[in-house]
């Protein structure tokens, strides 16, 4: 079994684990940790694509575990809508951590760009969205909303994955209704669901880097315990600022990433 530590240095470890305090605090709050995770993960000598891809998710297991359960102690979410969303979740990440296999990313990021940067102008022209719940459905048609936001935004995380809280955050306030807390406790049980659905398809391949994955998911949870506390205290008009934050700097990064691709 590989570790990940055989060949790595103290100053990398070091970076593992503050990428991991880092991202574990932004996952904890909006989503989208792993625009400062994975690009750490890929800075590890030796390691493969695959190989980063598949120890991000062990590492931000942990850390979405660790939110959601702080995020339930003190936000106490609905679970009958949660879990059910969750459940679709897993499986869409499953089906696009299969198809993330066969297929170039590539094709992906263009609409995934403008998807970001419309939730963006949307949030941004919308002070007011978020911040209480106001639920725009009832019975069937809310848990079937939900249903189909997991599974969608599931396979999305399997096959892609930058900004899946953030999607899920978004998701929940604009079609469901949700204010920004309630959204983000709700994304993190969703997150978790996706993350194992991801790692269902890599841990049977060895991709995952054990040791490498335990210290940043030691991290990670501290990150979210952390991120969790801090949304918490600090209400839905703070995670609102966090999130524009966190879109913008996705929109920056799958930006540049489209046009190095077309330098290519």
């Amino acid at each position: 079994m590989t570790t990940g530590l055989e060949a790595a240095d103290p100053a990398v470890i070091v970076m593992v684990i503050v990428a991991g305090l880092a991202a574990g605090w932004v996952d904890a709050v909006v989503g989208g940790g792993g625009l400062l995770q994975l690009p750490a993960m890929l800075l590890v000598p030796g390691i493969t694509p695959v190989q980063a891809l598949a120890t991000n998710k062990m590492g931000s297991v942990f850390g979405t575990t660790t939110s959601a359960v702080t995020y339930y102690r003190r936000v106490r979410p609905d679970l009958r809508t949660a879990l059910p969303m969750a459940g679709f979740a897993l499986a869409g990440s499953v089906g696009g951590a299969v198809v993330a296999a066969s297929l170039p990313q590539q094709v992906f990021k263009p609409v995934i760009l403008v998807a970001l940067i419309a939730v963006a102008v949307f949030t941004a022209l919308k002070p007011d969205a978020g911040q209480v719940t106001r639920l725009r459905h009832q019975g069937r048609r809310h848990h079937g909303l939900a249903a189909l936001i997991g599974a969608v935004i599931g396979f999305y995380d399997g096959l892609l994955g930058p900004g899946t809280g953030s999607f899920l955050v978004i998701a929940l306030v604009t079609v469901l209704g949700y204010a920004f807390l309630q959204a983000s406790a709700k994304a993190k049980i969703v997150n978790v669901a996706t993350n194992i659905g991801a790692l269902l398809f890599f841990v049977p391949h060895g991709s995952v880097l054990w040791g490498l994955g335990l210290i940043l998911g030691a991290a990670n949870m501290v990150g979210g315990y952390l991120g969790a506390r801090t949304a918490v205290a600090r209400g839905s008009r703070f995670i609102r600022v966090v999130f524009l934050v966190v879109v913008a700097l996705l929109v920056l990064k799958l930006g540049s990433d489209i046009l190095a691709d077309l330098r290519a």
